[in-house]
């Protein structure tokens, strides 16, 4: 019943989505309120940080970003943590499902590349207001949360946004100085990212692993790892096989799988047409939908790129947090089938894939995602 209530928000945030967000437009709006959001919460944040904050706000122990019962119900938009000199520092965080900074930080980096989709060509004063402007501050806001999750997705993102115009080499160098010019300036608050920093984090990976060998079938229950691990393992796929097992796992790769094979298929100029005419069942005479939302090829394309880069920042900083179930993967999921929806109903993408061979896939799928994880802890295990 537990686990049922905590994910009944999810699957109305999905079904919202596919269910109203019918055109570009209201794409649009759903994208600009999840910037208002996060630009909402820098700005109360910042407001803390320049008033100054209260001795109660600070968190002994908690290195991982995550706050206590007591602290969640504090007024600030801060939480105090030591980092790797012992010194304190603030991180920004919001309310209800972004109060830790690490989940804040990783839906910054989801809604950076969405902004986008408001950008128009030739409207510099247009694309500076609406675009450029709320940018610099939503990586202002990543910067406050120093998550250090949330700079590694930020990388990602960045390299593969980039690889498509300066080929993927120049894109990794360019991702590479990024990166050391953030930690140059204290992007994640002191705090190193390395393999011997994380080696607590991998541990815990290890631990998953092995509660999914001994209760393989539905795990150990949903919300429990911290119960078995006095932590959770800050790693979404670890999280979601050691609490739910084999079977979750397979449903979780499932809605991965099918999100990010989507994702792809309307990004890729070679699988996306033009709108072609469609024949309506009431109608004998082949002629455009008009009843729903419609956008041409380069429209899709953008929309699907946008959403991959997406994908892109939350799967990255979802590899190094406890970030399965989350609110925001379900919102890009949906905004995904959103964008295919469109694309399928004017002619313009294959159909979805037939459910025999998702159901392989997603079989393979999951089986690949934990494998994965099993090599890094072997490659971290022989760089120690």
């Amino acid at each position: 019943m537990h686990a049922t209530l905590n994910f009944i928000p999810n699957a109305f945030a999905y079904l919202l989505v596919c269910l109203h967000c019918d055109s570009k437009k209201k794409l649009q709006t759903l994208i600009a309120m999840l910037c208002v959001v996060c630009m909402f919460v820098i700005a109360r944040g910042n407001i803390d940080l320049r008033h100054g904050v209260s001795d109660d706000t600070y968190q002994s122990g908690a290195d991982d970003g995550h706050s206590s019962e007591s602290d969640n119900s504090a007024d600030s938009y801060l939480l105090a943590m030591r980092n790797d000199a012992g010194e304190l520092f603030y991180r920004i965080r919001g309310k209800g499902e972004i109060n830790d900074p690490n989940d804040f930080g990783q839906l910054i980096v989801c809604v950076i590349p969405l902004i986008f989709v408001f950008w128009r060509p030739k409207k510099s004063l247009l694309n500076i207001t609406v675009v450029i402007l709320p940018t610099c501050v939503l990586l202002y806001g990543i910067y406050l949360t120093h998550s250090r999750g949330a700079l590694l997705a930020l990388v990602a993102v960045i390299i593969v946004a980039a690889r498509r115009r300066i080929g993927t080499i120049a894109a990794a160098l360019g991702g590479a100085a990024v990166f050391a010019a953030a930690m140059a300036l204290h992007f994640t608050g002191g705090r190193d990212i390395s393999a011997s920093s994380g080696s607590d984090r991998t541990s815990l990976w290890s631990d998953s692993l092995q509660l999914l060998k001994s209760h393989p079938l539905f795990g150990v229950g949903f919300g429990n790892l911290p119960d078995y691990l006095g932590h959770t393992a800050h790693n979404s796929v670890a999280v979601c096989a050691a609490e739910l097992g084999v079977v979750g796992l397979f449903f979780w790769s499932m809605f991965l799988f099918t999100t990010a094979r989507d994702a792809i298929a309307t990004a890729s100029p070679e699988k996306v047409t033009d709108a072609r005419l469609v024949v309506q069942a009431s109608s004998s005479f082949p002629r455009l939908i008009e009843n729903f939302g419609t956008c041409d090829k380069a429209q899709i394309n953008q929309l699907g790129r946008l959403l991959v880069l997406s994908l892109t920042g939350f799967l990255v900083s979802g590899w190094f947090l406890s970030r399965s179930f989350v609110v925001t993967l379900f919102l890009l999921g949906g905004m995904v089938e959103v964008v295919y929806d469109l694309a399928l109903r004017q002619g313009m993408i294959g159909p979805r894939l037939p459910f025999r061979r998702v159901f392989v896939y997603s079989g393979c799928f999951a089986f690949l995602l934990v494998l994965l994880v099993y090599i890094m802890l072997r490659i971290t295990n022989l760089m120690h």
